[in-house]
């Protein structure tokens, strides 16, 4: 819901950031992978209830993540590299979860289960629309430089990486906030079952 806003909001800053990276020969593939380790060290930190420094290291992987596509536009976007953001950020958003369960299975494994379960809906609804719509030769008006039809919704990355954030700083209402979290998800799913069923009639 409100990726549009915040990518406006920082393309200036992620455009100036990636012209330097280029110049240093930095490529775009090169910060998609950085950028995935990073997300992985974050759910490593929270695993070991590690929460802040969790935090850090998560904050850094998004940052990196909004880095790689910059520099795929200051250079040249390819198939390749779409896949590869797409395909790593879905695994990043499945380990934090997984994370807060392995950090305390006892009250965190049935909430995280439920969150995952929503992410797969959310997933799954995402790229079909985004398969479908390649097939029709459908565009996004919202997002035109991603690499395929980029389908918003209720919870997008921004409102994802909040609630990681706030899993991070009150670890104790993580049973809470994943299932407040998973329910939103539920209405994303919802909404977006709906647009394929009237635009792909």
């Amino acid at each position: 819901m409100l990726d549009k806003a915040v990518q406006q909001a920082l393309r200036p800053l992620m455009t100036r950031a990636a012209r330097g990276l280029v110049r240093l020969g930095v490529g775009a593939d090169a910060i998609t992978f950085a950028g995935f380790a990073i997300g992985m060290a974050a759910a490593v930190a929270i695993a070991f209830q590690q929460y802040m420094p969790g935090l850090a290291l998560l904050l850094l992987s998004r940052l990196m993540d909004g880095l790689d596509g910059a520099v795929a536009r200051a250079t040249q976007p390819t198939d390749r590299g779409g896949f590869l953001d797409i395909t790593l950020d879905f695994l990043f958003y499945a380990a934090i979860p997984l994370a807060f369960a392995l950090a305390d299975p006892a009250n965190n494994a049935l909430p995280a289960a439920v969150l995952l379960a929503s992410f797969i809906g959310t997933g799954s609804s995402f790229l079909a629309f985004a398969a479908v719509a390649e097939k029709r030769h459908l565009h996004s008006v919202a997002f035109p430089d991603k690499s395929f039809y980029f389908l918003g919704g209720l919870t997008e990355a921004t409102e994802t990486m909040a609630a990681f954030a706030a899993m991070c700083l009150w670890p104790a209402w993580f049973p809470q906030i994943a299932y407040g979290f998973a329910v939103l998800c539920g209405i994303t799913i919802a909404l977006r079952i709906g647009w394929g069923w009237q635009r792909f009639r």
